[in-house]
């Protein structure tokens, strides 16, 4: 099952700027920063120490940002029996897990407690 948060998603304008602040200001390290293509970057930023992140998750790349549910990426030792047990416990998943250039995706869950 699930074990810990591991990021959330924080929709920016400005990946640069935002990097800037939560690195230079806030003191977050860097952990991720992957391209995504033209449109931006997979960044990750955490306190020291910390074992959730923060997603500077470019806005051109989700035209609905202000529409979406907060987006939340979870640690488990097996992603496709975590989703089989979520959705024995009456999750439904819009789709399967799938791989992604940054790792596996957990699927996408909706919950009517979440919408």
């Amino acid at each position: 099952m699930i074990r810990k948060l591991r990021t959330q998603a924080v929709y920016v304008s400005d990946q640069e700027k935002a990097l800037a602040f939560y690195r230079d200001q806030v003191g977050f390290e860097v952990r991720r920063d992957v391209p995504l293509g033209t449109l931006g970057r997979w960044i990750e930023l955490a306190p020291p120490g910390a074992e959730s992140a923060l997603v500077l998750y470019p806005k051109a790349m989700m035209p609905d940002w202000d529409k979406r549910a907060p987006s939340l990426v979870v640690t488990c030792d097996d992603t496709v029996a975590t989703c089989a047990e979520l959705v024995r416990r009456g999750v439904t998943l819009l789709k399967e897990p799938q791989k992604m250039a940054w790792g596996r995706s957990p699927a996408s869950p909706i919950s009517t407690a979440t919408r």
